[in-house]
């Protein structure tokens, strides 16, 4: 048996191991890819319930400072406490006139008032004559009941059964501090991830798939059908794009998730197509399209089995830029009102909240929302640009 002189053929590596190839090459790029990675698995643990379920407890005293501050000032624990003092002594006071306003004499007659004139007594004089009933009895002598006695003892005797009566002690301080109504802000900031990273993914996911769609008809068969989606693409480039979504979202009127990833999905096509295009009039008269074409592959099947997989890094790039833009959308929409409902958390709803707590020196949620975000953005904006590069076979 004789050998081959010859060293054995390898073969070539495909795109996609060598834009692997060149990322492992790049510590920045791979640093920025672990953040992403480890933001994504946040957002799954979340979604999931695995972590931060509890987020809404109030854990902490209002305002909690974080702990390597300390606990509160002797300046603003006076101030609490005078704040304090002024509630427990005005709870007294009321509580005191109840019982003075409740009592009732040996006759079982309210106490004679002292220069004072009721306008409405001799209305309610003449209304409880017509129902029989003395002018003197107590309300619960005329046999009224509360209507929702029933439904709050059960509201009770549920709460003793399952302990929650029995309110925990709130922290003087946590790890990165409490809102005003006492939620943990590391937990809030997490949940509040969730919420923005979602919206930034579905939507660049849904404007990437109509950009990708509509520039593959529009570049692959020319014409009539390109001249449309040119005239539609300018229609949508004509209008600044923070003012189409301003414009659409308070066309819509509604808040929610679902609302902003349509308004952000529905105007963010435009980049996409505008790539997606150009690369499909460059591909369409390649040789392997013209040989699938001689074998009878349908229009559909060229586009999107032969063309597509040869453009699709465009795609993937143009996306990853797209998650970055959404995400500061998402926190603009919600920091103006536009965004998440109430009950919702957001870092743009915790920005929004935080410009009011600034104004009181509580500026520790608007630094973890703003420290959170800028990270997530800056590991996402370095990945993408380490993509981008991976992905030009022009770059050595």
């Amino acid at each position: 048996m004789t050998t081959s002189p010859y060293p054995p053929a390898r073969r070539a590596s495909g795109l996609w191991a060598l834009a692997w190839r060149r990322l492992r090459a790049d510590r920045v790029a791979m640093a920025a890819l672990a953040v992403v990675v480890a933001a994504l698995l946040m957002v799954a643990l979340s979604a999931s319930g695995l972590i931060v379920s509890d987020w809404e407890e109030e854990v902490g005293v209002n305002y909690a400072p974080p702990t390597w501050l300390g606990a509160q000032s002797d300046g603003e624990r006076g101030a609490q406490m005078d704040s304090e003092r002024g509630a427990r002594m005005d709870k007294e006071r009321g509580a005191r006139m109840d019982s003075e306003r409740g009592a009732f004499d040996a006759a079982g007659a309210l106490p004679a008032p002292v220069n004072v004139f009721d306008p409405l007594a001799d209305d309610i004089a003449a209304l409880r004559a017509q129902l029989g009933r003395t002018p003197d009895a107590p309300p619960e002598l005329y046999g009224l009941s509360d209507p929702l006695a029933s439904d709050l003892a059960d509201l009770r005797a549920g709460l003793a059964k399952s302990g929650r009566h029995a309110a925990a002690p709130r922290r003087p301080t946590l790890p990165f501090g409490a809102d005003k109504w006492g939620h943990d802000i590391l937990k809030k900031t997490v949940k509040g991830g969730e919420t923005s990273i979602v919206v930034g993914l579905v939507a660049a996911a849904l404007a990437v798939a109509l950009g990708t769609a509509f520039g593959a008809v529009a570049g692959y068969y020319g014409g009539l059908v390109d001249d449309f989606f040119n005239w539609f693409y300018s229609v949508f480039t004509a209008i600044p794009s923070v003012l189409m979504i301003l414009t659409v979202a308070a066309v819509l009127q509604q808040k929610g998730v679902l609302t902003i990833v349509l308004i952000l999905g529905l105007t963010g096509w435009t980049g996409p197509f505008r790539l997606i295009r150009a690369e499909y009039i460059k591909h369409k008269g390649r040789e392997y399209v013209m040989a699938a074409d001689a074998i009878g592959a349908s229009d559909w099947r060229k586009m999107f089995s032969h063309i597509f997989p040869n453009v699709s890094h465009v795609a993937l790039v143009q996306m990853s830029i797209l998650v970055v833009g959404f995400i500061k959308a998402e926190v603009i929409l919600s920091f103006l009102g536009f965004g998440v409902p109430v009950g919702v958390v957001s870092w743009g709803s915790m920005l929004n909240e935080a410009q009011n707590e600034l104004i009181l020196g509580k500026w520790w949620q608007l630094s973890a929302a703003a420290v959170a975000m800028a990270l997530l953005v800056t590991a996402f904006s370095l990945f993408t640009d380490a993509l981008r590069d991976a992905l030009d076979p022009k770059v050595k």
